[in-house]
């Protein structure tokens, strides 16, 4: 089996917390790598993720050594939503204000 690993960056302006791991974690930029195992067929090539990992610095935001957190996409997906709709939503009322 191949694997293939992809590796993107994520910011949060604003602390966030995921169920899949315990407390809170620091606004800031996130390195997120996801591990893909190829599905055998003749006919044409396809990949299914087996785990994706946020690869994050001490939680106190000190530089240090990375540490490996393996996390559920769906939920990475949604604190990054609601981290981009507190966004919006601040922008729009700091608007609503002038």
């Amino acid at each position: 089996m191949t694997i293939r690993i992809s590796k993107t960056q994520v910011s949060f302006r604003s602390p966030f917390h995921l169920d899949s791991i315990d407390g809170e974690w620091p606004a800031g930029t996130y390195t997120i790598e996801a591990q893909d195992e190829s599905m055998s067929n003749s006919s044409f090539q396809a990949f299914r993720r087996i785990c994706t990992t946020m690869i994050a610095r001490t939680r106190n935001g000190r530089l240090g050594l990375p540490r490996f957190v393996e996390i559920v996409p769906s939920e990475l997906a949604a604190a990054l939503a609601t981290d981009r709709d507190g966004l919006d939503r601040a922008e729009n009322e700091g608007l609503a204000a002038h």
